[in-house]
């Protein structure tokens, strides 16, 4: 069983990863996860912190001479900007009790997060709560990424829509162009860049919609027999665990919802080698909670991030009055390192998807498992 964990404050000394249940035998190129973790930075309308972090993959354990052992991986990404939060972040017991937080956030963890826990100080929820966090997922993704590759699957992402602008770009996409955008867009980049400037200017924050698509998964990840096992629900729920998603889709999605089925569902047809495909994609590449062999796709709706330089009207939590929101350095917009996250997150899934299906404790008797099954979907002439 493949399962992974993260630990870690947003202002703490470090972000902590393992996984655990991972094979024997897989390569683990640290460049290739640094690379990962330096395109998550990245994309107009990030703020201060990006200036500060230069984050690096440090495996503490697992990984030999560049190849996983079977054993546990541990990882870890320092946190620059501890420097400065000494004495406000850590175990130790603070010399002097720093200042609370108690203007809540409309949008964010705060208001649940402290009456939950009994929290008087929201510090103590922001710094989890933080997006920081999901510079330990694209880690474990960038693992469960280079993993998949060996079997020819491939994942990316690109930005749709970013507050009132959307790209109309179709398949086949440019990835080239996607990734030398600075909002990761195949079209109307430069719009998309304005309605961020714009919003910077109004002390506002941008929302927005992004896709990946995930090339190369074989038939039969998922399964129909369980609601958990579902491979569209696993998506969903790793998705809209994401900071700041608020909606997933497969496919064609709420298009199809519009559409009589004639104009939805896809032709199956003979693939010319023994196999069979899909003539159109509209299904997103999963049908009954299993992967049919095109490419998935998924599109994730990221609200506009909480904290606004103009903070709008709340209240304290220890006053109960009406105050304004407190304000945390933050970004405009992250539709562009959101869609890093989400591919990450979806590497994930198929990963643990694919262990299962084909799981073994090395890459060699994966590898006999996968060529077996794939030789056992195409019909014998």
């Amino acid at each position: 069983m493949f399962r992974w964990m993260t630990a870690g404050e947003s202002h703490g000394e470090a972000l902590v990863m393992v996984m655990e249940g991972m094979p024997a035998g897989f390569d683990v190129d640290m460049p290739l996860i640094d690379e990962q973790l330096r395109r998550r930075q990245g994309g107009h309308g990030r703020g201060g912190r990006m200036q500060i972090e230069r984050d690096t993959i440090h495996i503490l354990s697992g990984v030999r001479n560049g190849r996983t052992l079977g054993s546990p991986i541990a990882m870890m990404v320092r946190n620059r900007d501890w420097e400065n939060w000494q004495g406000k972040m850590g175990p130790q017991r603070f010399e002097t009790e720093p200042e609370k937080v108690t203007r809540l956030r409309p949008g964010h963890a705060d208001m649940a997060g402290a009456l939950k826990y009994a929290h008087d100080d929201v510090r103590n929820v922001l710094e989890r709560a933080s997006a920081r966090e999901t510079t330990s997922r694209v880690a474990v993704g960038a693992v469960a990424r280079q993993c998949l590759a060996e079997f020819g699957i491939s994942i990316r992402s690109f930005v749709r829509r970013i507050g009132p602008v959307e790209s109309d770009a179709q398949p086949p996409y440019d990835w080239q162009a996607v990734e030398a955008s600075p909002v990761r867009a195949p079209s109307h980049s430069d719009e998309m860049v304005q309605a961020i400037d714009d919003a910077r200017a109004q002390g506002d924050t941008l929302g927005g919609v992004y896709e990946v698509v995930a090339d190369g998964v074989p038939i039969g990840l998922g399964s129909y027999v369980h609601w958990d096992r579902k491979l569209d629900g696993v998506l969903a729920q790793a998705i809209l665990s994401i900071q700041a998603h608020k909606g997933v889709v497969v496919g064609a999605g709420w298009e199809a919802a519009q559409l009589p089925g004639s104009q939805v569902h896809d032709v199956i047809e003979p693939d010319g080698v023994g196999g069979l495909r899909h003539r159109t994609n509209r299904a997103g590449g999963i049908e009954g909670g299993m992967s049919n062999g095109e490419p998935i796709v998924v599109q994730a709706a990221v609200k506009p991030i909480s904290t606004l330089l103009k903070p709008l009207e709340s209240t304290d939590l220890a006053t109960r009055q009406k105050v304004e929101a407190h304000y945390e350095r933050s970004d405009i917009s992250v539709v562009p390192a959101a869609g890093v996250v989400g591919e990450a997150m979806v590497a994930i899934v198929l990963w643990t998807a694919f262990l299962d299906k084909f799981g073994g404790d090395s890459l060699l008797e994966i590898r006999r498992n996968y060529d077996s099954y794939i030789a056992s979907t195409v019909a014998v002439s």
